[in-house]
């Protein structure tokens, strides 16, 4: 064994600065392999310009952003997470892109002044509405569109609770912020503008 000690020190005190760097560069970490998948995201889109272009050029995306606002009660939100979510929604479904123009025409018809009223009103206009406002809520909410995740950190469901609770993954708070008592968090008045759905079982 201290052989074996003196033969592993002997080959490390021998080893050229350039050979100990290139040792060090294929010891691949997991930082360094998601940051090369981000690149090759980025090459593919860069390779692909027509998807980003078919987008911007698309009529109906400022409609879905400004659709979205209306439906999340806000008045402002994150212009490139709507231009992804739309082009998710519209790739799952080319249905929808002319569904969410009649959506916003019927916004723009009446005087909505909440999200409750809107989706209430569109649902009896057309019940397939509920199912774009379904997915457009689950896009913003979730962060999830075309069954895949658009944007993680930025989804509202974290900003709802944004004073109490952080993703997965993430510590905001400060050393032991978890041993404080958590700030009251209001309860729930609202009622259900849509009508029930199927309740599905997701795969996890």
């Amino acid at each position: 064994m201290a052989a074996d000690r003196s033969c592993s020190s002997t080959r490390i005190h021998l080893a050229t600065p350039n050979s100990m760097r290139m040792a060090q560069a294929l010891r691949m970490s997991r930082r360094d392999m998601l940051l090369g998948a981000m690149g090759l995201a980025t090459v593919a889109v860069g390779a692909n310009p027509g998807l980003a272009a078919t987008v911007d050029e698309d009529t109906v995306a400022p409609l879905f952003l400004a659709l979205s606002k209306r439906l999340t009660d806000r008045e402002t939100l994150n212009p490139q997470i709507s231009q992804a979510l739309y082009a998710g929604i519209i790739h799952a479904v080319p249905e929808r892109r002319d569904q969410i123009g009649k959506l916003h025409a019927l916004m723009e018809s009446g005087n909505f002044s909440s999200a409750r009223a809107l989706a209430t009103a569109a649902e009896h206009a057309d019940p397939v509405f509920k199912d774009v406002i379904h997915e457009i809520m689950t896009g913003w909410y979730r962060g999830v569109a075309d069954q895949k995740v658009v944007v993680y950190r930025s989804a509202l469901m974290f900003d709802i609770t944004s004073d109490a609770i952080y993703p997965k993954t993430y510590a905001a708070g400060g050393p032991f912020y978890w041993t404080k008592t958590p700030p009251e968090v209001a309860v729930p008045t609202g009622e259900p503008a849509l009508s029930p759905s199927k309740f599905v079982v997701e795969p996890t």
